[in-house]
C-alpha cells in the first residue's frame, strides 16, 4: 500500500474588526502592520494564507504571497448580508482550518461556525480579559466552537477556564500575537541622527496610563541618579492622562528635571531609530496581551527591563534576555537598572537579537504558526473519525 500526500494546508486568518475610520483596504494595510505580518509569517510555513478582513470596502489583494479579501461582514455591518459574503468567500477558499483574531466576537465566531462547518476553528488572544458574570453564558457559548485558543503566554488563559469559559476539547496554545520588522543598526549612526543621549540612555515606548505605570519609572530613576549619573529617560507615548501627573513628577524632583525627556508621539519608523540609539529599554505595565513595543525592543537588540507579568516572561524567555521585576516595585526596577546598565553593550544587544531570531522572528513565528494549525486540523481528524467510529443508537 502507497501512502498519499497529505492535502497542502490552506489557512484563512479571518478579522471582524471593522476599522471605525472606514480606510480603504490599501490603506488598512499600511496601518494595521500585525494584520499583515502575521499573514506573511504564517505564509512562510503553512502552504497557503488567506486574510479575510471585515471592511467597509469590497476588494481583493495579494502581496507577497498572501491573498487578502476585504467584504463588508462583521460588527458593524447588516448581520444577514454580512455572513452570507463572508460564507460565500469561506466556500470559494475552501480552507483547512480559520484562524479568528479576537475573543470577544461570540455572535461572529458562533455563525462562521454555522456557516463554515467541519472546519477547525482557532482564537487569538488579543488583549481580552474574562468578562462579568452576567456575561459568562455568551462567551461560554462563543468560545465553545474554538477546537484551539492562541494567547501571548499559556498562564493568561488560567482566568479563562478558572471562570469555566475554555470546554474540555479547547487546547490552548503559546504563540506571541505578532513579530517586528525592525532590526538592529549603528548606534552612533542612530544617536547622531536622534539627538538621543546618555549613559545609559532609556527609552519608554506606552502610553502614560495607570496600567503601563510611568510614576513608578520615575521613582526608580530617581533613586539611581547617584550611580548612574549620566542615566537619561525619554519616553515616547500617545494617550496620555498621566501626562500632567508626569510633568509635575519630573518638574519637582531636581534629580528628575534635567534627565527626562517627553517626546510624545513619534512616527512609527522614528521608533526603530530611537531603539537603536538606545541602551535600555523599560516598560512598567501591570498587564498586557502581548507587548508590540516590547517585540519591536528585542527586535532591534535593545535590552528591556520590563515588569514581571505573563506576557512579558514569555516574550523574554522568562528573564533570558534583560531584566524582569515586580509592577509597582520602584525599588526593584532601580536595582535592575544599576545591574543591567553595567552590561547593556554590544554583546548584550546581540544576545537579545539572537533571542528574537529563535523565538519571535517571522520564520520563528511561521513555525509556530505552522504547528498549531497541524496539530488542530490532525486532532480535528482525530475527533470526526471517532464520530463516525461509534456505533449508533
Amino acid at each position: 500500500m502507497t501512502n498519499r500526500p497529505r492535502p497542502l494546508l490552506h489557512v484563512a486568518q479571518i478579522s471582524f474588526f471593522n476599522d471605525p475610520q472606514g480606510r480603504l483596504p490599501e490603506q488598512l494595510l499600511e496601518a494595521w502592520g500585525s494584520l499583515v505580518d502575521v499573514a506573511e509569517a504564517a505564509a512562510r510555513c503553512a502552504a497557503r494564507v488567506s486574510v479575510v478582513q471585515a471592511c467597509a470596502h469590497s476588494q481583493e489583494l495579494e502581496r507577497n504571497g498572501v491573498r487578502y479579501y476585504f467584504l463588508p461582514f462583521g460588527e458593524g455591518s447588516g448581520l444577514a448580508q454580512g455572513y452570507a459574503a463572508l460564507g460565500a468567500c469561506l466556500r470559494q477558499l475552501a480552507p483547512s482550518v480559520l484562524h479568528v483574531h479576537g475573543l470577544g466576537f461570540l455572535r461572529d465566531v458562533r455563525a462562521l461556525a454555522a456557516a463554515a462547518p467541519g472546519i477547525p476553528i482557532i482564537l487569538q488572544d488579543h488583549a481580552s480579559r474574562p468578562p462579568r458574570l452576567w456575561r459568562r453564558g455568551a462567551w461560554r457559548r462563543g468560545l465553545s466552537v474554538a477546537d484551539g485558543i492562541a494567547f501571548c503566554a499559556a498562564e493568561q488563559a488560567q482566568p479563562f477556564a478558572s471562570a469555566g469559559l475554555l470546554a474540555k476539547h479547547t487546547r490552548v496554545y503559546e504563540i506571541t500575537e505578532s513579530t517586528s520588522r525592525f532590526a538592529p543598526g549603528d548606534r552612533g549612526a542612530a544617536r547622531r541622527e536622534t539627538g538621543l543621549q546618555g549613559d545609559p540612555a532609556v527609552l519608554w515606548v506606552g502610553n502614560l496610563d495607570a496600567n503601563k505605570d510611568p510614576l513608578t519609572v520615575l521613582d526608580a530613576v530617581s533613586v539611581v541618579t547617584r550611580e548612574l549619573p549620566g542615566l537619561q529617560l525619554f519616553c515616547c507615548f500617545g494617550v496620555a492622562p498621566l501626562l500632567r501627573q508626569v510633568q509635575e513628577r519630573t518638574a519637582n524632583d531636581a534629580r528628575l528635571r534635567d534627565r527626562v525627556t517627553l517626546l510624545g508621539r513619534v512616527p512609527h519608523d522614528r521608533i526603530e531609530q530611537l531603539m537603536r540609539a538606545a541602551d535600555l529599554f523599560v516598560l512598567a505595565s501591570h498587564h498586557e496581551g502581548s507587548g508590540y513595543a516590547l517585540i519591536e525592543a528585542l527586535a532591534c537588540g535593545l535590552p528591556p527591563l520590563v515588569t514581571d507579568i505573563p506576557s512579558f516572561r514569555a516574550l523574554t524567555g522568562a528573564g533570558a534576555v534583560g531584566s524582569l521585576w515586580r509592577c509597582g516595585d520602584a525599588a526593584g526596577l532601580a536595582g535592575a537598572l544599576r545591574a543591567l546598565a553595567a552590561r547593556c553593550g554590544a554583546q548584550a544587544r546581540a544576545a537579545v537579537r539572537a533571542h528574537f531570531e529563535r523565538e519571535l522572528s517571522f520564520d520563528a513565528l511561521g513555525a509556530k504558526l505552522a504547528a498549531m494549525y497541524a496539530d488542530v486540523c490532525e486532532r480535528h481528524r482525530g475527533t470526526r473519525s471517532a464520530a463516525c467510529a461509534r456505533p449508533s443508537v
